[in-house]
């Protein structure tokens, strides 16, 4: 999908996260005490309108590309040099804020997140608590998620590897 919007200098609040702009692409693995594993492909996209956040976009596939598996959208902000916010919601009925610490050490980007409000409809899973950390090294990006839900503790999800496309 073209962005439609003209291209605009980032604001500088984010100008930490800029390495993060693009279309990233890749491949991870899935695991949780009440399921099987599995593999998947996953493409995000971080964009921006000049304004001081990021726009968000997830999407993933079986590895085999066969069907659809998950999406989410939102906001990626850096409300201080040393903290970042990302603001999610996905189609299962769940919404997440997480906000964490950001570093940033001879290029390389690292955030870690922790939940700060898990919002969930009336049909959505059990989601009481999420984490993830990324780390960015020039067109990489690494990242985990642990997530506690339908009764499990805080434990690890999801581990993927994706390179700027």
């Amino acid at each position: 999908m073209v962005d439609p919007l003209p291209s605009v200098a980032p604001h500088p609040d984010i100008a930490p996260l800029a390495s993060l702009l693009g279309t990233w692409r890749g491949g991870g693995h899935g695991e949780y005490p009440t399921i099987e594993p599995f593999d998947y492909l996953e493409e995000i996209r971080l964009g921006h309108l000049g304004r001081p956040f990021l726009t968000y976009r997830q999407r993933t596939r079986a590895a085999d590309g066969s069907r659809s598996m998950h999406a989410e959208t939102g906001y990626l902000r850096c409300p201080r040099p040393d903290h970042v916010e990302l603001i999610l919601a996905h189609p299962t009925g769940i919404t997440e804020i997480c906000e964490g610490g950001l570093t940033i050490t001879d290029g390389e980007v690292r955030m870690e997140f922790d939940s700060t409000s898990i919002g969930r409809s009336s049909t959505a899973k059990m989601v009481t608590a999420l984490g993830r950390s990324f780390r960015i090294a020039g067109d990489t990006i690494d990242y985990t998620l642990r997530m506690a839900a339908v009764g499990e503790p805080l434990t690890h999800h999801l581990a993927a590897t994706l390179h700027r496309a």
